[in-house]
């Protein structure tokens, strides 16, 4: 018996050890048990149906706004990934930027592969194309991180085990549909939010150099945020139960990493 469940330890560790990739800009280790020439199609196939759902705005200036920071933030990562040697992570990568007509939702997101979604009741507290610029960059960084990916890989070793994860996509399509919904959006058990708060200040890391790339003032991303604050009041819940970090952190998060993506600036 000690010997099998030696034996199942090590597997195990051989698992997570060779499912491991690298984090592009930080350079932290993350989980990988889904490659992306499976997730990326099972992404564009849930971004169309939400985009076909809609309704998509019809407001051209303010679609054309968002697709034009859209496209700037794709050339900042391309331009990127390419002088790092690492434009093989955006194979499979089609990029699209859609607004959705949506009045009370305050959001945004991106699947892997590069399709984002806009909230139109977001662009108000952007207020501009620095604001929607910030979002965009937080956004897509969560794309080129593999966050959802990570998140996915996360989630199918809490819910179905290491043994049972590779067949889950093949045997059972709609969990797997959940699950990726859930990595993209956020982790709906407190075991999962250290790793999501630990997302999404990566992503605002990651963000704020794309963002200077595509030449957008990086500084100004402590001012969305700080208008953020401001539209909720104090109406949150508590850092530790919340998948996101307090705007306060946030802020002095930005702060420190300023100085690093002010070098990527050009006005």
């Amino acid at each position: 018996m000690k010997n099998i469940l030696l034996g199942f330890l090590i597997l195990i560790v051989v698992g997570f050890v060779t499912s491991c990739a690298t984090v592009a800009v930080t350079g932290r280790s993350q989980l990988n048990l889904v490659p992306n020439s499976e997730l990326i199609p099972m992404a564009t196939t849930q971004y169309k149906d939400i985009i076909t759902k809609g309704p998509l705005s019809t407001n051209v200036a303010k679609t054309q706004m968002v697709r034009d920071v859209g496209i700037k933030i794709q050339k900042a990562v391309e331009e990127y990934m390419s002088s790092n040697g690492k434009s093989s992570e955006l194979n499979g990568f089609e990029w699209e930027f859609n607004l959705i007509e949506d009045t009370s939702t305050v959001n945004a997101w991106c699947m892997p592969g590069g399709k984002v979604a806009f909230y139109s009741a977001i662009l108000p507290i952007c207020k501009d194309e620095n604001g929607i610029a910030t979002v965009m960059g937080h956004e897509v960084a969560h794309a080129i991180a593999n966050h959802g990916r990570e998140r996915m890989s996360q989630q199918m070793v809490a819910q179905v085990g290491l043994s049972a994860f590779s067949s889950l996509l093949g045997n059972s399509p709609a969990m797997a549909q959940q699950l990726l919904l859930q990595a993209v959006g956020a982790g709906t058990t407190i075991g999962m939010l250290k790793f999501s708060r630990s997302h999404e200040s990566e992503a605002d890391h990651m963000g704020l150099i794309f963002m200077a790339i595509a030449g957008y003032d990086p500084s100004q991303a402590a001012e969305f945020w700080k208008r953020m604050s401001a539209m909720s009041g104090g109406a949150k819940p508590p850092e530790f139960l919340s998948t996101h970090p307090s705007d306060e952190t946030r802020i002095k998060d930005i702060e420190v990493w300023l100085p690093e993506a002010l070098k990527y600036y050009k006005k």
